[in-house]
């Protein structure tokens, strides 16, 4: 079993399926208490997000979201991601969803891990 503490950890989306609406201008900012994790992402399609999540036994995040997007529209989703150390030390969280609005669509996606460098 890994060990992951995702607090202040920065991610930037690096793939999504073609029905999602975070793309490579996403920007996502965790925080972490005990096994509770939250945070708000932003840019490309989504004006504004936020998510909450339980970190479980494997260190894999069990997650709810919600964002409003560049037409105004109030997004829903939920999220199960699995957490990949890579060889440099950062976390690559990969991702499978579903909406929960809308036409309830599923897809998968993956975010990496930023350093501080990589953050202006």
């Amino acid at each position: 079993m890994i060990a992951i503490t995702y607090n202040d950890r920065f991610f930037k989306a690096v793939s999504n399926s073609e029905n999602g609406e975070v793309d490579e201008s996403t920007i996502f900012h965790y925080r972490q208490t005990d096994d509770l994790v939250w945070g708000t992402y932003q840019g490309g399609q989504v004006r504004f997000g936020t998510l909450v999540a339980k970190v479980l036994p494997d260190a894999s995040l069990e997650m709810r979201y919600s964002h409003v997007n560049l037409n105004g529209e109030m997004m829903t989703g939920e999220c199960r991601s699995t957490p990949e150390l890579l060889k440099d030390g950062r976390i690559k969280l990969n991702e499978k969803w579903q909406w929960t609005c809308g036409d309830c669509s599923e897809g998968e996606s993956a975010v990496e891990e930023l350093l501080s460098g990589d953050l202006s």
